[in-house]
């Protein structure tokens, strides 16, 4: 009862005043639940993208744009959907979230498609999600985990790990990404000792690691939430010397793990959706100057969702969700002049000329048919106690 209450609580904030009228978008973030320590800067770097158009003068003629905000929980599809369902009823023309897989799906399904409301999320992975009944409706700024989990064991095999114990949170996200990883790290030759699931939420995880640790593994896979269950089986590994060397998820990725284990946990490695070139290190510049944590997890996908979210409006000539899902592709890949973080306004303009626009944005935004980010990806180790990035992959 107290998820579904807290889940129906919207706040509002008005970005700027006007005589114009106002284009209504939801941001709907896990602010309470597993990744509730990475959901302020998700959001604030979507407003920030959000302001940057309305603050232009240039969307739609001059139009300003109104963020509700709504609370996923990230993991009660229940509340996620009662949510949603508020910012519907709120006016919103188009949705920037949700974040976990689970109940984004719901969302999806539930909000988005009975109503015809776009949706594009920063950081559901799922697999799962690439062939949603979405009508067209949802895509995505973090690329699948059909990739990710590829990527991920790509990174450990040339870490030298021989054989990995893996433990997975048990949802959409944490199977999903699992079973990519086990079956690409088999393919390179890496012996998977064990592929077993945790629940999140619990206080004592000794039971789950010393079945890992019997399994035993030059490092422990933990594909989880940072301020869940994933961390209690980090530091239940570390209490009993089970583990010392952790491949650590995109979930994993947040200064609350880092804050908590600092050195004990040095030489810990993992990836995550990300990019390195140009536009990423412009928007570092933007999100220090606006007080975001520059290098928090899906900080810059938020930033590009927002922004395909505004010129997907400009390019369709309307803030109406059936013009702008026909247009988020259009805008989002060449042919067109390359985009990047601070030049919303720039965007806008040549879009109001008729001209064609390739957002690259802080993630070197390509999308497929289907709405899925192609995606980069970041190899980051964890140094002197904190996330060191390594190498774009």
């Amino acid at each position: 009862m107290k998820k579904l209450f807290i889940a129906a609580i919207m706040s509002l904030s008005l970005l700027s005043t006007s005589t114009f009228a106002e284009v209504k978008v939801g941001i709907i973030l896990g602010f309470t639940g597993p990744i509730e320590s990475l959901t302020p800067a998700m959001r604030d770097s979507a407003k920030l993208a959000f302001k940057e158009a309305s603050d232009s003068g240039a969307l739609l003629g001059g139009e300003k744009i109104t963020v509700i905000e709504a609370d996923s929980t990230c993991t009660d599809s229940a509340a996620a959907t009662t949510a949603a369902e508020g910012l519907v009823a709120a006016g919103v023309t188009a949705i920037m979230g949700a974040d976990c897989s689970g109940v984004t799906g719901a969302i999806i399904t539930g909000v988005a498609v009975p109503n015809g409301i776009v949706m594009i999320s920063p950081s559901a992975t799922s697999p799962g999600l690439t062939d949603a009944k979405d009508k067209k409706l949802f895509f995505r700024t973090a690329p699948s985990d059909a990739r990710g989990g590829a990527i991920l064991a790509q990174v450990t095999k040339d870490r030298g790990m021989k054989s990995v114990s893996v433990t997975y949170t048990n949802n959409d996200y944490g199977k999903g990404l699992a079973d990519v990883y086990a079956a690409s790290a088999k393919k390179l030759g890496i012996k998977i000792n064990i592929n077993t699931s945790h629940e999140d939420g619990k206080a004592d995880y000794s039971a789950e690691v010393g079945v890992l640790a019997a399994a035993g593994g030059d490092a422990l896979v933990v594909l989880g939430y940072v301020d869940q269950g994933g961390q209690g089986i980090i530091q239940t590994a570390l209490d009993t010397g089970a583990f010392s060397t952790f491949v650590l998820s995109d979930g994993m990725y947040g200064s609350s793990l880092t804050e908590k284990f600092g050195t004990s946990i040095n030489g810990s490695f993992g990836s995550m959706p990300g990019s390195l070139g140009d536009g990423a290190n412009a928007y570092k510049e933007m999100a220090k100057a606006a007080g975001i944590n520059e290098k928090g997890p899906f900080i810059g996908e938020s930033y590009d969702a927002a922004a395909l979210i505004v010129l997907a409006m400009q390019s369709g000539k309307s803030a109406d969700s059936k013009k702008i899902k026909k247009h988020i592709l259009k805008v989002a890949n060449a042919p067109g002049t390359k985009i990047y973080p601070g030049e919303l306004k720039k965007g806008l303009e040549l879009l109001a000329k008729g001209e064609k626009i390739d957002y690259e944005g802080a993630t070197d935004v390509v999308m497929t048919k289907k709405g899925d980010a192609m995606g980069a990806f970041k190899e980051f180790e964890i140094q002197n106690g904190a996330f060191v990035d390594i190498k774009q992959r």
